[in-house]
């Protein structure tokens, strides 16, 4: 990784929330908020913003877990701040805590970690899971 990825490093995304990201289940709604699958989403793409200024050409970041506490509903066509920061730096392992807030305030929050590999060692992994 490039330097000056430094512990405190923050990103956030707003997102509104959309008929796609409402808790359902085989198609089917619910109910009409923002589901918790969407909430993961939404914390690993905020996540990997702390990354990608630091990738060099040769590696990637891949997801390797995420712990979320889902607090409260945010309802379709509302506004989602997820704001995500950089709480550990190891080896080749980036560990931030996110939050979620809407309106009325803290919706969730959880930690996402990442791990950065050689871009050559993921296809030889995802080589492997095909055989």
């Amino acid at each position: 990784m490039k330097h000056g990825l430094n512990i405190g490093r923050e990103e956030t995304i707003e997102i509104i929330v959309t008929e796609d990201m409402l808790a359902s289940f085989e198609g089917e709604v619910v109910h009409p908020v923002y589901s918790t699958v969407a909430m993961t989403y939404h914390m690993e793409w905020v996540s990997r913003k702390i990354i990608l200024p630091f990738l060099e050409d040769h590696e990637e970041g891949m997801g390797a877990s995420v712990q979320l506490k889902h607090l409260a509903a945010s309802p379709l066509g509302s506004r989602v701040t997820l704001t995500a920061s950089l709480i550990e730096l190891r080896d080749n392992r980036v560990v931030t805590k996110v939050t979620a807030e809407n309106h009325l305030g803290l919706i969730g929050k959880g930690e996402v970690m990442q791990v950065i590999l050689p871009k050559e060692k993921i296809a030889e992994k995802l080589s492997e899971a095909s055989s």
